[in-house]
């Protein structure tokens, strides 16, 4: 049995292709197709319905001591209104799951992802039983819709129907008020590269919130297009650059991990072994030469041996070139390197490049 966002049938009604996605049905791609909805993106400005994901809310007076010990970034450098993309990692210092923290005044709310919410959940409430910690943790994803509003218009489009003004939303983070007639929480993230808002509301106001978007300009966009522009971007995907045989420090992610932040979280003992003995492998992105497409799973062959396989793959829209990422050893693990990526049966040459692929993006930083 699927799930579906209150949105499910007006994706439906636009003549969405549904696919199931971690349990949802999720529109993939509309008529118009995912690279013309790609284009839009970075072009104008598109919106995303991704009330699939999770969001845990944590209150008491023991609420950024207990986040500080439960992921990998600093929550106390976080003032109130601030976000924060963290991890939370099993005992071993792998990928539990990534993560959004937002903080308020009265409390914290972790994002996490649709695939993971039950595990993630489950492991946030062992934490709280462990520690003892005086904290209130709820579950809030089935009351919770969300957004995702973004372009270089995202700005353009939205404040017309707001009185907040979203100039000042720096990046990473969030302001409360009423956008298109809904009570919300509005904050300046997103996975696309370019500018843009992800917006919050109570479950029941989603579709209403919905109209007041694209009837404000936004164009509604599939996941197809989602996946295209965060690979560009060289953005972590769970299930793919991440996952619980992977650590922050293989993936290139280790700037969100706080060694030494005045709070042992779980995991960082074997993040402290593994960073004084190096690590084996390392994520990188590479473009792919000759004719085909890198797609996920194909084998990757490094001086005649298979050392991983790729991990995201596909044709680039904005560069018009195949891109994807691996992981490779440390050795191998820099700009201009040559190694193979077996494509159905032919090893075409494949060169790591820089990340993110896509340099051009509108995000502000």
């Amino acid at each position: 049995m699927l799930k579906h966002t209150p949105l499910a049938d007006i994706h439906r009604a636009l003549g969405a292709k549904m696919v199931p996605f971690a349990g949802w049905e999720m529109p993939v791609q509309y008529p118009a197709g995912i690279i013309a909805e790609h284009q839009t993106v970075r072009s104008g400005v598109g919106v995303f319905d991704v009330s699939h994901m999770g969001e845990f809310e944590v209150t008491g007076p023991d609420r950024n001591a207990f986040v500080n010990r439960l992921t990998t970034n600093d929550v106390a450098a976080l003032e109130p209104g601030g976000v924060q993309y963290s991890a939370l990692l099993t005992r071993e210092g792998t990928f539990l799951d990534d993560c959004t923290v937002y903080r308020f005044e009265d409390r914290l709310m972790l994002v996490v992802n649709a695939g993971n919410r039950d595990k993630a959940w489950e492991h946030v409430v062992d934490y709280k039983q462990k520690t003892a910690a005086n904290v209130r943790l709820k579950d809030i994803s089935e009351d919770t819709g969300l957004l995702a509003v973004q372009g270089p218009r995202a700005q353009a489009s939205l404040q017309p129907i707001t009185q907040l003004d979203l100039e000042k939303i720096g990046y990473y983070k969030c302001a409360q008020g009423v956008l298109g007639g809904v009570q919300c929480f509005i904050s300046r993230t997103g996975y696309t590269g370019e500018d843009g808002f992800e917006i919050y509301c109570r479950w029941r106001d989603t579709v209403t919130l919905w109209q007041a978007v694209t009837g404000a300009g936004a164009v509604p966009i599939g996941l197809g297009a989602r996946d295209s522009l965060r690979l560009e971007m060289g953005y972590a995907l769970y299930g793919q650059e991440i996952d619980d045989t992977i650590t922050p420090l293989e993936a290139g992610l280790g700037w969100i991990v706080k060694i030494g932040k005045g709070a042992h979280f779980m995991g960082e003992k074997a993040l402290v072994e593994q960073k004084a003995r190096g690590v084996t492998r390392k994520t990188v992105g590479f473009r792919l030469h000759g004719r085909g497409i890198a797609r996920h799973g194909y084998p990757v062959w490094y001086e005649g041996k298979q050392v991983d396989i790729v991990r995201s793959g596909g044709q680039s829209p904005s560069l018009g070139y195949p891109i994807g990422t691996t992981m490779l050893p440390p050795d191998a693990a820099r700009i201009g390197t040559r190694f193979q990526v077996e494509c159905r049966g032919e090893k075409l040459d494949a060169e790591v490049v820089k990340r993110p692929f896509y340099g051009q993006g509108s995000v502000r930083k």
